[in-house]
């Protein structure tokens, strides 16, 4: 392994480029594109050594690619890249901004993710695409709808059920065009909501085979969703010191500003993993709606945060609660 030798390398669809540092002398030693087919070709001709990429698509197929040629790869989200970039937008200031930020002390690394892992994120990203797409034709619906003075409730079998009774009025304003666009705006709803359900099918189904979801799912206001998302997210907990810091990196902390000795702490904002951070507190709050009079050491504990503050906060908390927990199972 060379000690005195990173690559930054960028990745793209075709080109990549790869940008080689010598840290003795601090000198750009060469910053070449290459072919995405003739990448592993060329590396293999260079000493094993770091090497830092961009948290993107393929970077994790790469890594492991890799990986088997002795290269030590370590990822960076982009977001902390950019400080680094001097210079406008090109593919060669990006790759150099890469190894730069990848040899700061303070640099907080991304995990990498195993076939298992990213086979749960692939299923759940078009999960998610589909949910969103739903979504977005049941609100189009409802918005068409008025256009004729047609009203409908909340969600989607408040939509079902009038978009069923408008077609069968013959007495309404809708002409044969619009009761033939209704009736495709209904089955397209019906279509997208069948095959989100054979995805979460499927992923309830990874989520039993793969032993870290299985054991994920006996925590309280874990389902398989969120089981699938704290593994992909986490993985074997290695990339984190402690849980404090798998909290933060999905976002459950308070954002801190301090100056001067004096502390200032605000709400959790959108940062970190939105999806998984949606996910754990709509779990949360569905254990908060079924507490109940439990008398466990838990139920204890939620319900003095909840006399304390308020329902939403304990919700936060119970989440923060449980990828603390998450992260010791997957660790130890």
């Amino acid at each position: 392994m060379d000690k005195h030798s990173v690559i930054g390398i960028d990745l793209a669809k075709r080109s990549i480029q790869i940008c080689l540092i010598n840290t003795r002398s601090n000198k750009v030693i060469k910053n070449k594109a290459v072919n995405c087919n003739k990448l592993l070709q060329h590396m293999s001709n260079m000493n094993p050594c770091k090497i830092f990429m961009e948290s993107c698509f393929s970077a994790h197929y790469w890594a492991r690619q890799l990986k088997k040629l002795d290269f030590d790869v370590k990822f960076i989200s982009p977001q902390h890249v950019v400080h680094y970039r001097t210079g406008q937008k090109t593919d060669a200031n990006d790759a150099l901004a890469i190894a730069e930020a990848g040899l700061r002390t303070n640099m907080h690394f991304v995990a990498d993710k195993g076939i298992e892992q990213q086979n749960l994120q692939c299923l759940e990203r078009v999960r998610a695409r589909l949910v969103k797409q739903k979504t977005q034709v049941v609100n189009q619906t409802h918005g068409l709808l008025l256009e004729f003075g047609i009203v409908s409730g909340r969600g989607l079998k408040a939509v079902s059920a009038i978009l069923a009774s408008a077609l069968e009025d013959g007495e309404n304003e809708l002409t044969w065009e619009m009761r033939e666009m209704f009736s495709e705006q209904r089955d397209e709803i019906n279509r997208v909501h069948d095959r989100i359900n054979e995805l979460t099918k499927r992923i309830e189904h990874y989520s039993q085979t793969v032993s870290p979801c299985k054991s994920l799912t006996a925590i309280r206001g874990v389902g398989p969703i969120g089981a699938a998302l704290l593994y992909v997210m986490l993985g074997d907990g290695k990339s984190f010191d402690n849980g404090r810091q798998a909290a933060a990196s999905v976002g459950l902390t308070p954002k801190q500003y301090s100056t001067g000795g004096k502390v200032t702490m605000y709400g959790i904002g959108r940062r970190g993993n939105t999806q998984l951070k949606a996910v754990l507190i709509r779990g949360a709050l569905a254990a908060i709606a079924n507490l109940g009079d439990k008398q466990d050491h838990f139920s204890c504990w939620l319900r003095s945060l909840i006399e304390r503050g308020c329902i939403n906060k304990a919700a936060v908390a119970m989440a923060n609660k449980i990828v603390r927990t998450a992260w010791a199972m997957l660790r130890h």
